[in-house]
């Protein structure tokens, strides 16, 4: 654990409103981004980083040490991520349609790396994903998190962490064939 930001935890617990602003800026950035990725909208991640800072602000004294500070930071992000979907969207279930598909065999992008690879592909491909699956690929991928890690932000089991992964895994690299192919 960064002893630097374990003291700025300790000092927020005391009220110090230094140390805040000094939390705030180191994290500000990282609570945004994962923010934005959750709920696609700018002004919703801002919405999300104030009430986030705020939390630590009201409960830094919650922190328990079982977890990286940068954990507990993004299990309270993704929550009040989550709370701002459920109030401002209805979640769509999952076709069964989109859950079918499959890979393509004559295709020539066979791997999930060579679909990553394609970034064209695979942005419109990002979208398509329900919102559990996109998030663990986000958190996967792009923040660079453990199974463990996201299954304790997640409140969730690993092995559902892996199991979404799968299937995103999947419904990716069948949208990214289809899309090739429609293409060539």
């Amino acid at each position: 654990m960064d002893t630097s930001d374990h003291s700025l935890l300790q000092s927020i617990v005391q009220q110090n409103e230094k140390a805040m602003e000094a939390f705030y800026h180191r994290f500000s950035s990282l609570v945004y981004r994962f923010a934005l990725r959750t709920l696609s909208s700018p002004v919703d991640a801002a919405e999300v980083v104030n009430e986030v800072m705020m939390e630590v602000w009201r409960k830094a004294h919650t922190f328990e040490e079982k977890s990286s500070i940068k954990t507990w930071l993004m299990s309270i992000t993704h929550h009040k991520s989550v709370d701002l979907l459920r109030k401002s969207v209805r979640h769509e279930h999952e076709s069964d349609e989109q859950l079918a598909y499959v890979a393509d065999p004559v295709c020539p992008i066979t791997t999930l790396q060579e679909a990553i690879s394609n970034q064209k592909y695979l942005g419109k491909c990002l979208g398509t994903l329900s919102p559990q699956h996109r998030e663990v690929v986000q958190m996967t991928f792009y923040d660079e998190l453990s199974y463990p890690e996201i299954s304790e932000i997640l409140s969730v089991p690993a092995g559902t962490v892996k199991t979404r992964i799968m299937h995103a895994k999947k419904q990716l690299l069948a949208c990214v064939s289809r899309l090739f192919k429609q293409e060539n």
